[in-house]
């Protein structure tokens, strides 16, 4: 039987995966193996600038976790995995997701998004939503395309009543 102070070295480490989901908006679980040290901490460096992490943990460990989230991602929780946890909702997936196409090693797995379970097809469509400021961008474009018809009718109005 364990001794006292390694159940309850595990139950901080569930306890913190469970801050660690409750706090991130999304949460996706990947396969890392096969990256080389250096990949793996430019993937960290990338997603520390989106206030976010990549942390290992023993599967039965988050298995536990999970459970008491009432999340199941069984069939997931097989071989060397990572999980991202982002407080950012878009940015992560955007970032794990361009690492992934450069880097046939990581191979998204699934996702927590806003506490739902996503398949891998839901964060390929969160991953290509554009960025804020891109849709941001977008909507000021729309929005010139209005304004330039309104003057260009005033100055044709204009010129119509000098005439």
């Amino acid at each position: 039987m364990a001794s006292a102070s390694i159940l309850d070295s595990k139950k901080k480490i569930v306890e913190e995966i469970i801050s660690k989901l409750d706090n991130s908006e999304s949460v996706i679980l990947f396969s890392y193996q096969g990256l080389t040290v250096a990949e793996f901490a430019e993937l960290r460096t990338e997603l520390r600038k989106t206030d976010s992490e990549v942390k290992i943990y023993k599967n039965t460990l988050l298995k536990r976790a999970l459970d008491e989230k009432n999340i199941s991602l069984d069939g997931f929780l097989e071989g060397p995995n990572a999980l991202l946890f982002g407080k950012d909702l878009l940015e992560p997936i955007k970032i794990i997701s361009e690492f992934a196409k450069d880097h046939e090693k990581l191979s998204i797995r699934v996702g927590i998004i806003s506490g739902n379970v996503a398949d891998i097809d839901v964060i390929k469509e969160y991953a290509e939503i554009p960025s804020r400021e891109g849709l941001l961008t977008m909507l000021a474009g729309g929005m010139m395309q209005y304004v330039k018809d309104l003057a260009i009718s005033l100055n044709l109005y204009a010129e119509k009543l000098e005439n």
